[in-house]
């Protein structure tokens, strides 16, 4: 059952999931998600059902109780962007329903995809690539992802409810909205022949992971790694200023720079070693490859 399984990331891993001859059952309140995304799946064959439903209802958890599912992916314990204050609690509000729901179920397997760059804070560059360090939430995002961390080990110490929560680097690839991520934001800026806004000078890095590479460590997560938090990324750095070069080429405008916040982060990347060890996956698509798939 993927939770979400009509956004971006939700959909891939939809995809792949009835690739490997699961059935699938997808609840989302398309919100931010659209059955676009789904168009694939539904003409490929395999056994899917959709639900469009809130997660955090009770219809939600009756459904987990007739489905009975083997693992249950919940994509959408963390709004991305900007969200407001009440996105945030009813985001919390539901990954605490999903939770009590594969408890009361006995669902025997959670796992939760969460970003890095919230959980790690401001790391020192001398950190980079990160390890599991001890987690230092940045901003109200950060304090909720947390608090998930936090609820699904609750759940596993008094109900057995088994979980791999996933710290992903900066996920890309295609179906992504361009308010989803900067490489989306890049590439609509391209095909516009628009000047991209960059927030700081375009120095910062981040690290970069292509779709199928994030959704092939997300179905090794539903069998492995339980009770821990993994960082998946390619611990590789790359600056928005050579992102938007490789994007728009010498034919793209100039970016637009505007002031940083205080809490901006200046460089990030997450070591794939644990994931390696764990999850026995390493990411295979080089930054280059991935975005000549967004053509």
């Amino acid at each position: 059952m993927v939770i979400g399984g009509a956004g971006f990331i939700g959909s891939h891993l939809v995809d792949r999931l009835l690739a490997d001859g699961s059935a699938v059952d997808v609840i989302d309140d398309l919100s931010t998600g659209g059955l676009a995304n789904l168009a694939d799946a539904r003409s490929v064959g395999g056994t899917i059902k959709i639900h469009h439903l809130d997660a955090a209802s009770g219809e939600c958890s009756s459904l987990i109780g007739m489905r009975t599912p083997d693992v249950l992916y919940h994509l959408a314990a963390i709004p991305r962007g900007e969200p407001s204050a009440h996105r945030l609690a009813a985001a919390f509000a539901t990954t605490v329903a999903v939770l009590d729901a594969a408890r009361s179920h006995r669902v025997p397997k959670v796992v939760v995809p969460l970003p890095a760059t919230v959980l790690y804070g401001r790391p020192a560059n001398r950190d980079l690539p990160l390890k599991e360090l001890p987690l230092e939430p940045r901003g109200v995002r950060g304090v909720i992802a947390r608090a998930v961390i936090d609820l699904l080990k609750v759940y596993r110490e008094s109900d057995n409810v088994e979980f791999t929560t996933l710290a992903l680097s900066s996920v890309y690839g295609p179906r992504q909205r361009p308010e989803g991520g900067v490489v989306a934001a890049f590439q609509a800026a391209a095909v516009a022949r628009a000047a991209p806004v960059i927030t700081g000078d375009g120095r910062q890095t981040r690290d970069f992971l292509f779709v199928d590479d994030a959704v092939d460590a997300i179905v090794r997560a539903g069998e492995r790694g339980s009770g821990l938090v993994i960082n998946v990324g390619t611990g590789e750095q790359t600056s928005l200023r050579d992102l938007w070069s490789s994007i728009a080429g010498l034919s793209g405008k100039e970016p637009e720079f505007r002031p940083s916040p205080d809490d901006e982060i200046n460089r990030f990347a997450v070591s794939p070693m644990r994931a390696r060890i764990h999850l026995s996956w390493s990411p295979w698509t080089p930054l280059a490859d991935g975005l000549v798939q967004l053509h």
